[in-house]
Parts: structure tokens; C-alpha cells; sequence
């Protein structure tokens, strides 16, 4: 029913985007250029993408500068490292996988998100 009004969408593709209590600030359901874009306020929401888009190219800058500091100095640099998962070789495939390897969970019980970057 009004599947025209909803994108042609089902259901369940429609509860995807819900916004869940208890969530760490960086789950992708809180993204403010969403929720602007969701409620139709448009203008203000590709504004605000601009702001997060330059906000990523900032922190991407800053880690290529880190990473030519580090090499210059003959440091090892380590780069973006995931909270929730690790980078492993998958055993049959070869290939990287990303494999979680815990703390999520510990956190939303605790809900002590102070490990989660600022990302919007």
C-alpha cells in the first residue's frame, strides 16, 4: 500500500534507516544530512553533506600528512585502524577480509561510546 510514496521500497527496506536508541555516535542512522534529508528539509541537508564531506577530506588530509611525517622520520605509521573489526586474510579465499573482534557489544551495554572519533 502507497508503495509509490515510498520509492517503490519494501517494507523492510523502509525500517533499515530507523534511528535505534543506544547507538554509538558514528552508526550511519545518525548522519544529520540524512535525518535533514528524510524530514525533506533539502537545501539544509545538502549543506550539511557538504560539511561532513569536508570534514572527511580534512581527516584524510591529515592522515596522508601523518603518514609523510612518519616516513621522513623513518617511523613506522600505522594509519586508520578500525574500533570494531580487524583486517585478516580469509584462509580459503586469500583474500582481506574484515573480521569483528569484539568491544561493540560492551560498549552499548555500558553505553561508553568515549573510543568512537567525532565523525559528523
Amino acid at each position: 500500500e502507497n508503495a509509490e510514496n515510498m520509492y517503490f521500497f519494501s517494507e523492510l527496506a523502509l525500517t533499515l534507516n530507523e534511528p535505534e536508541e543506544r547507538v554509538a555516535p558514528t552508526d550511519s542512522r545518525l548522519r544529520p544530512d540524512q535525518r535533514l534529508m528524510e524530514s525533506g528539509r533539502w537545501d539544509e541537508a545538502n549543506v550539511e553533506k557538504q560539511r561532513l564531506e569536508e570534514k572527511q577530506r580534512a581527516v584524510r588530509r591529515r592522515r596522508e600528512a601523518e603518514a609523510v611525517e612518519a616516513l621522513e622520520e623513518g617511523e613506522d605509521y600505522e594509519g586508520y585502524i578500525p574500533l570494531w573489526f580487524e583486517r585478516k586474510v580469509d584462509a580459503v579465499t586469500g583474500e582481506l577480509i574484515c573480521v569483528y573482534k569484539g568491544g561493540y557489544w560492551e560498549a552499548k551495554d555500558k553505553q561508553d561510546w568515549s573510543v568512537c572519533p567525532d565523525i559528523f
